[in-house]
């Protein structure tokens, strides 16, 4: 079974260098420093009528008890007409709602935006064929992806 789950990986970085999947994390490469990725996450999430309930800055979080911890930081966000489908398909899903977006710098200088696979989500949670899966996946995807995509000057 691993090396199945190993070969699918594989063909995920196979089928684009910009983006892998693991334990249900999807993660995308960005150009951009992490606060200038975040703040195009933040408004892809904005002008999509997506409340932002919190943005947690975890290595300042760090530089407050003396430990160093590369930029990385978490935008919470969300929209009941997305989050009550799924927590009535299953109630339990709530513990994983709202969604989040984390964009990170790795020990190499790479930028990263991730957040959690609505799909694992839901198989999580026994709501695997929850129609709304589908929809998030879908939004998901569009602010990584609007968030890592250079603009037009």
């Amino acid at each position: 079974m691993n090396a199945i789950r190993y070969l699918s990986a594989f063909i995920l970085l196979a089928i684009s260098s910009m983006s892998y999947a693991a334990n249900g994390l999807v993660s995308v490469k960005s150009p951009y420093s992490v606060n200038q990725t975040m703040q195009q996450v933040e408004h892809a999430a904005t002008s999509r009528d997506l409340t932002i309930f919190a943005k947690i800055d975890h290595a300042a979080g760090a530089a407050k008890i003396g430990t160093d911890l590369r930029p990385t930081q978490l935008l919470i966000f969300g929209n009941p007409k997305g989050g009550t489908p799924l927590m009535e398909c299953a109630q339990t899903s709530a513990i994983d709602l709202p969604l989040k977006i984390l964009v990170w710098q790795d020990a190499a200088g790479q930028v990263w935006v991730g957040y959690n696979d609505p799909a694992y989500i839901g198989a999580r949670h026994g709501a695997s064929q929850c129609p709304v899966i589908a929809k998030l996946q879908t939004v998901l995807q569009a602010i990584a992806e609007e968030s890592v995509t250079p603009q037009a000057q």
